[in-house]
C-alpha cells in the first residue's frame, strides 16, 4: 500500500543538490556488479543478489576494503568504467543532483593493464554523455589508494599530470589510514606535484585514525577539503583550526556505520560536528555497498538527527559552496535551493 511522503521527505527530493564524496566502484549498482561478477567469474565476487547482498555486510574497514578490491578488480576494460561513470550520473540526476565530484582510482585500472590514456578518454567520453544523456555535470577527483603505497602514489600522480581527463578537478588519499605514515614522504610528494599541476587538494582523513590524519592532510597535503574527517573532536585544538578556516567536512554518516566507524546512527557525531561550527556537507561515499543513497543521507539528517528544511538545505548550501565549480555555476544552483526553501 503506498503511503504519503511526510513533508520533511518531500522536501528533500525537491531539494538540488550537490555530491562531493562518491567513489566510482563504490558507485556500482548491484545489477551493475552482478553483470560484471558473471562476466568476470574468476573475480570471486558473488553472481547472485541475495550473495551480493551477504558479501556487502562489512564487519570493519578492513573487510570493507577487502570487498572494494575485489569489485575494483571487475573493472577491467575502458567500457566498463564509462559504464559505471554514466550510472553514478544516472542515479545522482534522479536525485535532483545538480553536480558532483566522482572520486577514481586510477591506479587500480592501471593494475589490471588498461593503458592511462585510455581510461581518460572513457571519462572524458562519459563525462560528456552524463550532461547529455541524464542533465548532470561532473568533475572528477583522482584519489591515491593508501595500502598500495609509493608506486599507488606515483602512478596516481602521474596519470592526473600527464593524462587528466578534462574534467579533473582535484587530488586525494583513500583507502587504509593506518598505512600512510610508512609512505611518508610518497604522498606528500605527489600531493606537492598535483597542487603544482593545479589541482585542489582533497583528501581523506580522520575517518578510522585520529585527529593526527588530519593534522597531516592539512600541514603537509595542503588540505582544501576532508572527507569524513569526523574524528576531528578528539582534539580540540584541530577543531579551532577547522573552524577558523571553514575547512568543509564531507560527512557520510551511513557509510561510517557500515564500516564499524561509529556503531549506529544515533551514535554519529554529525550533530555535533554542526553544533562546533564546523563546515559539513552531506554525501554519501559508497551508496548501493551501503544500501544508501544522497537522499537517504538527507532522510537520515532529518529523521535520526531532527534537522528541519532550513537545516537540510544549509548543509545543500555548503556542498555546494565547498564544491570546485567557479562563482556563477556555484550561483545558479544555490539560486535553486534557495527557490524551493521555505523562508
Amino acid at each position: 500500500m503506498l503511503t504519503e511522503k511526510s513533508p520533511v521527505h518531500a522536501f528533500i527530493d525537491a531539494l538540488p543538490k550537490v555530491e562531493l564524496h562518491v567513489h566510482l566502484v563504490g558507485s556500482a549498482s548491484v545489477p551493475t556488479v552482478l553483470e560484471l561478477a558473471n562476466r568476470h567469474p574468476d573475480g570471486g565476487v558473488p553472481t547472485s543478489e541475495a550473495e551480493l547482498d551477504a558479501f556487502y555486510t562489512f564487519r570493519n574497514f578492513a573487510d570493507f576494503a577487502r570487498v572494494y578490491l575485489a569489485v575494483s578488480d571487475l573493472v577491467r576494460t575502458p567500457e566498463d568504467v564509462a559504464t559505471l561513470v554514466l550510472g553514478a550520473a544516472r542515479d545522482l540526476s534522479a536525485q535532483n543532483v545538480r553536480y558532483f565530484e566522482l572520486t577514481v582510482t586510477p591506479y587500480s585500472h592501471q593494475r589490471v593493464g588498461m593503458p592511462m590514456p585510455a581510461v581518460t578518454e572513457a571519462l572524458d567520453d562519459a563525462a560528456r554523455r552524463a550532461r547529455d544523456e541524464h542533465g548532470v555535470r561532473l568533475a572528477y577527483i583522482f584519489d591515491i589508494p593508501a595500502e598500495f603505497g609509493g608506486d599507488a602514489a606515483r602512478g596516481t600522480v602521474e596519470h592526473a599530470v600527464r593524462h587528466a581527463p578534462e574534467a579533473l578537478v582535484g587530488f586525494g588519499i583513500g583507502g587504509m589510514e593506518e598505512v600512510r605514515p610508512a609512505h611518508r614522504d610518497a604522498f606528500r610528494d605527489a600531493f606537492s606535484a598535483a597542487r603544482a599541476a593545479g589541482l585542489r587538494s582533497l583528501p581523506h582523513g580522520g575517518e578510522m585514525t585520529g585527529p593526527e590524519t588530519i593534522w597531516e592532510c592539512l600541514d603537509h597535503y595542503g588540505a582544501e577539503r576532508i572527507g569524513h574527517g569526523i574524528n576531528c573532536l578528539a582534539d580540540p585544538r584541530l577543531v579551532d583550526v577547522l573552524r577558523e578556516r571553514q575547512i568543509p567536512l564531507e560527512v557520510c554518516p551511513t557509510s561510517n556505520v557500515r564500516t564499524g566507524q561509529v556503531p549506529d546512527l544515533a551514535s554519529h557525531p554529525l550533530p555535533r560536528l554542526i553544533e562546533e561550527g564546523l563546515f559539513v556537507t552531506l554525501n554519501s561515499d559508497d551508496p548501493p555497498m551501503f544500501d544508501t543513497t544522497l537522499t537517504g543521507e538527507y532522510r537520515v539528517a532529518a529523521d535520526v538527527f531532527g534537522l528541519g528544511p532550513a537545516e537540510l538545505a544549509g548543509l545543500a548550501r555548503n556542498g555546494v559552496t565547498a564544491s570546485c565549480l567557479d562563482a556563477a555555476d556555484q550561483k545558479a544552483i544555490l539560486d535553486e535551493i534557495d527557490a524551493v526553501t521555505p523562508s
